[in-house]
């Protein structure tokens, strides 16, 4: 199986390409916008979004224009939307550094993501294609609304597990979805191309978002760059903690319920005992690992090529990494 290395080696040229025209693109008269954004878009991430789009389009054997355009434009859409997370979670620390907000302040994150986004837009018109237009201004809306959501879960212990995976598919799944769907609309495949690699991305982004709920409270701070419980001391009921609930002790569910209700990590250890003896872990890993099959079960009709090969590898890669 290939690992990451050599799928970023696979991709290596249209990378380069991506990271030059985001530093291009990044540029503004104002040099708060400039900093704020370098910023955050040097702040080590591993580019996965882009890397879906430019590997699904050239498993297709997409060699025409705006590839890189459209992987700039994904990549600015998810900073955007980290910029306005961590304001709305009050987070201080992503990816090992300090967030923006902590750095800059809350309006002035708020604001840069703002520009992110609709310098977002501005790239995409750039490609004039109307479909284009459609799945990107989609996404974009899902995404929010998928925000919005997780903020009413949060506190709330009576989420179900029907209600989280509808708010992961829209708040994280969705912009994966739209990167893979793209790659075969650029490269002008038929509809149950475009379907079959939305599922994709789809049941990719739920693979990648169950383990960042596994490794919350799992992981350590090191591994995971940024704080261990944080979800819990945001009060957002995630898969482990809804299964624990859902299977502990009356004596454990009074905890986690209390735990989910007030936030903070007063009641961390508590949680992670219960988490841990209802096997709410390894019960989230299976249904991580069953949204990875479906996955490469998308990818079954593709045609046989190094770049069909990366795209199972990072769906058998979801399941088994630690940060």
């Amino acid at each position: 199986m290939m690992d990451i290395a050599a799928i970023q080696t696979l991709i290596n040229p249209d990378m380069q390409a991506v990271d030059a025209l985001i530093r291009k693109r990044l540029h503004s008269d104002v040099a708060l916008v400039n900093q704020i954004g370098h910023y955050i878009i040097n702040s080590g991430g591993k580019r996965l979004r882009p890397m879906l789009l430019l590997l699904s389009a050239r498993a297709f054997g997409f060699q025409g224009t705006h590839l890189i355009n459209l992987a700039a434009v994904i990549e600015f859409i998810h900073t955007a939307t980290l910029l306005h997370d961590d304001v709305v979670d009050a987070s201080q620390l992503r990816r090992g550094q300090e967030t923006a907000n902590s750095v800059w302040g809350n309006e002035a994150s708020v604001l840069v993501g703002d520009f992110l986004y609709s310098r977002a837009f501005q790239m995409m018109v750039e490609v004039k294609s109307m479909r284009v237009m459609e799945i990107l201004s989609d996404a974009t809306n899902i995404i929010a609304q998928g925000e919005v959501l997780q903020l009413l879960n949060c506190h709330e212990p009576n989420t179900t597990e029907a209600d989280y995976l509808q708010v992961i598919r829209s708040k994280t799944a969705k912009l994966f979805e739209a990167a893979t769907q793209l790659g075969a609309v650029i490269s002008k495949q038929s509809s149950e191309y475009e379907q079959a690699m939305a599922a994709y991305g789809m049941h990719l982004g739920t693979a990648f978002q169950l383990i960042d709920d596994v490794l919350d409270y799992s992981a350590t701070a090191e591994e995971m760059g940024k704080n261990v419980g944080d979800d819990l001391a945001e009060g957002k009921p995630t898969l482990p903690l809804i299964y624990a609930l859902k299977q502990g002790t009356s004596a454990q569910q009074q905890v986690l319920h209390e735990a989910i209700s007030k936030g903070g990590k007063e009641f961390i250890g508590d949680v992670i005992k219960a988490i841990v003896s209802t096997g709410a872990i390894e019960y989230t890993k299976n249904v991580a690992q069953k949204e990875a099959g479906m996955a490469m079960s998308a990818l079954t009709d593709l045609p046989s090529s190094p770049y069909a090969d990366a795209l199972y590898a990072l769906a058998k890669f979801s399941i088994v990494r630690t940060y």
